[in-house]
């Protein structure tokens, strides 16, 4: 194995190092972010940072680049409170890759990528309404990361939407069913294949397969 020290990795051109280490993350999931301004302006962007953070009460998490770089998402989240998170699938990888282009704040990416925003009665931010596992979000907390510029923005689930075909009848979510992809660094997308599931690890017990 070949050692990378932290002072090659800096010295590298900015594009190499964070192709490199997007990448050294591993696989993550891939989500189209659904806003709105409070003038109106609908807005849609690509993250592949999101975390589970609990589920009980159920939150899940996302890092926001700093606010120079990417600052409608963050800026509509704050001014309103919500958002929604839909999972990008096989059919519209192209689109939701377009969404990470830089467009001014009085354009839609919706619009502008050929996506169609699905306004839900009750829910003050837009669905994607070609994906098909989606949940709507209210803020909980933004949390500023002092030693890169970033944001991590806590929300909590209010509503999920999805084919009940997806919904194994533990609760797990069947994502490979859904066709939603995984990412890989800044622009690599892969189908995700399930390899196995095994029931909940105890000490002394044999590892035991379920599915």
């Amino acid at each position: 194995m070949t050692q990378i020290t932290q002072a090659q990795i800096q010295s590298w051109e900015r594009f190499y190092r964070g192709h490199f280490i997007n990448s050294l993350s591993g696989y993550k999931s891939g989500s189209l972010i659904g806003t709105v301004s409070p003038e109106g302006q609908s807005n849609l962007a690509i993250f592949s940072n999101l975390v589970h953070i609990g589920a009980d009460p159920a939150l899940i998490g996302f890092v926001n680049r700093p606010r120079e770089a990417a600052p409608h998402t963050l800026a509509n989240i704050e001014a309103t409170g919500f958002y929604t998170v839909n999972h990008i699938h096989e059919s519209m990888i192209a689109l939701a890759h377009q969404t990470s282009a830089k467009y001014p704040a009085t354009v839609s990416e919706f619009e502008a990528v050929g996506l169609t925003a699905l306004w839900r009665d009750g829910f003050r931010a837009p669905y994607v309404a070609e994906s098909v596992v989606q949940y709507g979000m209210k803020l909980v907390e933004v949390i500023p990361i002092q030693h890169n510029g970033t944001f991590f923005v806590i929300g909590s689930v209010v509503e999920v939407w999805l084919n009940e075909n997806y919904l194994e009848a533990d609760g797990f979510i069947d994502l490979e069913k859904a066709g939603s992809v995984a990412t890989l660094g800044i622009d690599g997308y892969y189908r995700a294949q399930r390899l196995q599931r095994f029931a909940y690890a105890k000490p002394g017990q044999a590892v035991k397969v379920i599915s």
